[in-house]
């Protein structure tokens, strides 16, 4: 231990007095956790056993970020005790006065041996008071002089304590969950066990088994381990974090490679002499990052039979499983038996060869015994515990085996994954486990069949003459058919996927979606107290009070207060010369609008008072107080819609500014935000800060965005269009002034202020177009460093949002197609995740993973044009509309849509999906047992679809209503002009069905244009005369 040892003060006593709060509470609980013990006792004892990452050194590292030797820590509920050499003990000072009391007892050398064993008699003592139970780690075996001494002064008070193991609770209370630093550290150690799995492991192994080299697993795995040492590799090659330190890493799982018949799928052999096989190799590694450990294995299936290929396929689904059901809740128990019953289901003989255990927790311990995901562990997994799924078969018989050493196979898979309240993280995902990453076919398919050679004959034309099909078109034709019947058949493999998980998710009994949640009653008090009343009402005249937001009558002489919300309108009629108010009240019954049929009231079998009259011979005073009650009624509705638009909008944290170097590498010039803030337009500055993104405007004006809130991360390049974009869409909305939004936009103008040099001396000397061409060439290298800063940008924000897994997302331009999502037409881009429309506002950003199915409308011959509708997963939701696409990009979407497996459907009529949804959400289970979503696919399959028009003809859409549904296009409710004009449809685009040829159309309107003329002069007659 060098003298660079600093241990961080804050993060011990944050750590230590969140353990001791855990056990207090669990003391007041019923001892669940600890067990009822009033002490712990935690002690490692000579300088080897560190580094083997037992429960000693994890919480030393967990405390203290070193491992310190031959120490003792003992804790109680309120202090905690150091008992260490002279040296280490100066490095434990910097800890005292803190949170939590801390002691140090110093030892001495071989001459203070008395004064050592006073302090070792006394935290034996300390024990002794402090309660009859001791926790201590039992499987732990420490050993060495210091372990001797200590065991010494312990026996004698040992006989009046129970031993609790403690292990369980230090799993749970301390190393189990991760906090964002150390999630960090088991990325950053994941990314680099992946990497070196997928772009060195493979290349090697594939590299070796080309050249048919004779190899041991010993030297191969020797030349993978020697990879640690090369630096540039890491900070080059796999591109990690700039702040990535090479020296801190270090190997957790030495690298092992097993083949040939020899496997060991614990992990717990090292790679032997003999010679890597080309058959099944099983490859692991992993990383520590900081003291932090992660885990990858592979297996590869060098030119398999199918029996082995169908037992992949089955440890693959398990293993997906197993990952899947890794959430916050769930026990370990349920995980296994989850991974388990997936195996069964595709493979039942592999269940005898299964695994008994399908990993465990991982961190700064290699291996959590006390985490392990097994059928016996009733643990229950929490938000930021991170585990190594590890499943596996043994010992498997080869049907046909390709040689001797290949008679049995085994396969492993093991990931490093973190617990999350939705879906698990994978951090070791970049080494891909599918069966194009993992299988290699080196021998050719013709040698191992060789077609019987016949003996060439005349023939009267040559063979390669005479193609399968007559023409070229015919040829292009057959190959489209071959497209299109692949598809098909994909597509209905997707929709049989998708009704069985709907019936899977809407089991009997689920009942409506619409829920059962009614109108509460809502009591209005307009005055606590009579002294509350305005001065005017004395007077026995009406008074509008827009303080208390009601209206205060006579009554039988008395003051009557009335709130502005139990009125529903004021009107005013003259009769001689009089005026009459009428003030109408809420009362049951009325039935007059669809509001008014909403509105709950407390008992309403009781009687209401439905209006009350006043006569006045002043006019203008009833105008006036009918002015009055109709603006305190617009103000009460207008504070009511407002509250409601707010009420998801979430009060964010505050942003923690970022401190130390790079502080301009994380800061961005000129750049504009959409939704823009009030005041002019001007560009403003974007910076990085330590847990989220500040924008501040010329005027002062802060925005903030917080990593925990970002949705998606998308960067738009300004090739053929104006503005570079770096657009963030939100999980919450946020307000930006007084606007709520969840798409926050930071974008620059790509395009330089054009500038002429007419009548300049440079200008004389050119030729041509050599300025218009310079332009040219300067605006694209603008382009180009626009790009390049504003990616190199978003990549930094990934780097700094990595506890909250943000990435970059990047528009596929080639696949985009126009559409009219929602106000004007758009290029709609597909993303890896997402489609999205971020040029213009409002925005539309659609998550995939959201959608349940895809029809696609007005798809016949004639149209030019066809619509898409985007159903969602949320059947709350309404369907998104894009509209009027053109029918040329048809084929490209419906290529997109089967490459993102989402199942499509297509018909020739707009169909009323207000009433398709209303369905759904009524008895989702019954939708789905007859049939759920086929009734689209119906036009689909039946070229003709005659029969089904009239079934379908219940959600068929007038030409009306077209117009109405489109309004509901929108996934997210941001709004960026609220004068905007609504979505003008797409129904002139069906008059293009039965157009006329160009010729009648001429006569037409040569033939209107007279009758217009002659009408014209006829004005013109009538006026003269």
């Amino acid at each position: 231990m060098g003298d660079a040892v600093q241990i961080d003060k804050n993060l011990f006593h944050d750590r230590l007095s969140a353990f001791l709060t855990r056990w207090k509470n669990d003391k007041r609980s019923g001892d669940v956790l600890f067990g009822g013990v009033s002490s712990i006792v935690i002690i490692m004892g000579k300088s080897d056993e560190a580094g083997s990452f037992h429960k000693t050194g994890a919480m030393q590292l967990w405390l203290l970020g070193y491992e310190f030797p031959a120490t003792l820590m003992l804790l109680t509920t309120e202090k905690c005790i150091f008992v260490t050499t002279k040296k280490k003990a100066a490095y434990l000072e910097t800890l005292k006065g803190g949170k939590v009391d801390i002691e140090i007892l110093v030892r001495g050398g071989r001459d203070a041996l008395d004064e050592n064993t006073k302090q070792m008699e006394r935290c034996a003592e300390i024990i002794k008071n402090a309660g009859k139970k001791v926790g201590i780690l039992q499987k732990v075996v420490a050993a060495g002089p210091f372990v001797d001494e200590w065991n010494k002064a312990y026996d004698g008070v040992k006989s009046g304590l129970e031993e609790v193991d403690i292990a369980a609770a230090l799993s749970a209370a301390a190393l189990a969950s991760k906090d964002s630093r150390e999630l960090k550290y088991i990325r950053d150690a994941s990314k680099a066990t992946s990497g070196l799995m997928k772009d060195f492991l493979v290349e090697e192994m594939s590299d070796i088994l080309d050249e048919e080299k004779k190899i041991s697993h010993k030297t191969l795995s020797d030349k993978i381990m020697n990879k640690i040492d090369d630096n540039k590799y890491f900070t080059g090659t796999l591109k990690m974090a700039a702040d990535f330190d090479p020296a801190q890493l270090d190997w957790a799982y030495p690298p092992t490679i097993m083949s040939g018949g020899n496997y060991d799928v614990k992990l717990n052999t090292q790679p032997d002499e003999k010679n890597l096989h080309a058959g099944v190799i099983i490859a692991s590694l992993g990383f520590k990052y900081n003291s932090y450990a992660s885990l990858c294995s592979r297996t590869f299936l060098i030119d398999p039979n199918k029996s082995q290929e169908s037992s992949y396929k089955a440890l693959v689904a398990a293993h997906d499983v197993a990952i899947a059901a890794v959430k916050e809740g769930t026990t370990a128990k349920a995980v296994y038996e989850k991974a388990l019953a997936a195996l069964k289901a595709k493979k039942p003989e592999l269940e005898k060869h299964f695994t008994k255990n399908i990993g465990w927790g991982i961190g700064l311990e290699n291996k959590d015994a006390t985490l392990i995901l097994g059928p016996k562990n009733d643990r229950v997994l929490s938000d930021g515990m991170t585990f190594t799924i590890c499943t596996g078969i043994e010992n498997v018989d080869n049907p046909n085996p390709q040689d001797k050493r290949s008679n049995s196979y085994s396969m492993l898979l093991s990931d490093t994954v973190r617990v999350s309240p939705e879906a698990p993280i994978v951090f070791t995902k970049s080494a891909g486990y599918d069966l194009d990453s993992v299988v290699f076919t080196f021998k050719d398919e013709e040698e191992e069949k060789p077609e019987k050679k016949q003996k060439p004959r005349a023939a009267a034309v040559s063979s390669q003459n005479v193609t399968k099909s007559r023409t070229r078109g015919e040829r292009v034709t057959n190959q489209d058919a071959e497209k299109e019947a692949a598809r098909r058949e994909h597509q209905k493999e997707l929709h049989g996927k998708k009704q069985a998980q709907g019936l899977e998710r809407y089991g009997k009994g689920t009942g409506s979606l619409n829920g059962t949640d009614e109108k509460k009653f809502k009591t209005f008090d307009s005055y606590k107290r009579d002294n509350q009343f305005p001065s005017r009402v004395k007077d026995m005249i009406i008074c509008v009070d827009a303080r208390a937001s009601s209206i205060v009558v006579p009554v039988f002489g008395r003051p009557v207060p009335f709130h502005i919300n139990t009125i529903k309108n004021a009107s005013r009629t003259d009769e001689g010369e009089f005026t009459y108010l009428r003030i109408n009240f809420l009362s049951p019954g009325q039935g007059v609008g669809r509001k008014d049929g909403d509105q709950p009231f407390e008992d309403p079998n009781t009687h209401f008072v439905r209006s009350l009259t006043f006569r006045s011979k002043d006019t203008d005073r009833m105008e006036d107080i009918m002015v009055q009650i109709m603006d305190l009624k617009k103000q009460s509705i207008r504070k009511e819609q407002e509250k409601k638009q707010m009420e998801d909008v979430v009060e964010q944290d505050k942003i923690i500014e970022a401190r130390g170097g790079g502080q301009g590498q994380r800061r961005m010039d000129q750049v504009f935000l959409r939704p823009g803030l009030e005041g002019k337009r001007l560009p403003g500055s974007i910076t990085i800060q330590q847990n989220g993104l500040q924008y501040l405007h010329p005027t002062g004006q802060k925005v903030d965005v917080l990593f925990s809130n970002v949705k998606h991360l998308f960067f738009q390049p300004c090739d053929h269009e104006l503005i570079v974009i770096l657009h963030v869409h939100l999980i919450n909305p946020i307000l930006i002034g007084k606007k709520k939004t969840k798409d926050v936009q930071f974008y620059k103008e790509a395009t330089a202020n054009a500038f002429d040099e007419t009548g300049s001396r440079k200008r004389k000397h050119r030729n041509g177009d050599e300025d218009e061409f310079e332009q040219e060439q300067q605006e694209r290298r603008e382009r180009a460093r626009h790009n390049k800063d504003m990616k190199a940008f978003a990549e930094r924000i990934t780097d700094a949002g990595r506890s909250e897994n943000l990435s970059v997302d990047i528009p596929f331009r080639e696949l985009g197609f126009n559409g009219v999502p929602q106000r004007s037409s758009v290029l709609v881009q597909p993303t890896t995740d997402c489609l999205v429309q971020l040029t213009e506002p409002p925005f539309t950003v659609v998550t995939l993973s959201e959608i349940e199915v895809v029809h696609l409308e007005r798809v016949q011959f004639g149209l030019k044009n066809f619509d898409m509708v985007l159903v969602m997963r949320d059947f709350q939701r309404q369907p998104i509309h894009i509209n009027t696409i053109p029918v040329e990009a048809l084929d490209g979407v419906k290529d997109w849509l089967d490459s993102v497996d989402i199942p499509y459907s297509e018909g020739p009529l707009n169909l009323n999906w207000f009433t398709i949804m209303k369905t759904v959400t009524a008895d989702p289970h019954t939708f789905f047992v007859d049939g759920g979503w086929s009734f689209l696919a119906a036009d689909s399959d039946d070229e003709d679809g005659s029969d089904e028009e009239s079934e379908e003809s219940a959600f068929e859409v007038s030409d009306e209503e077209i117009a109405n549904l489109s309004e509901e296009s929108s996934e997210d409710d941001s709004d960026f002009d609220d004068d905007a004009s609504a979505d003008e449809g797409s129904a002139d685009d069906d008059m293009s069905d039965e157009g006329e040829d160009w010729d009648e159309m001429e006569k037409k309107a040569a033939k209107s244009d007279r009758e217009g003329g002659d009408a014209e002069d006829t004005g013109r007659k009538g006026k003269k005369k």
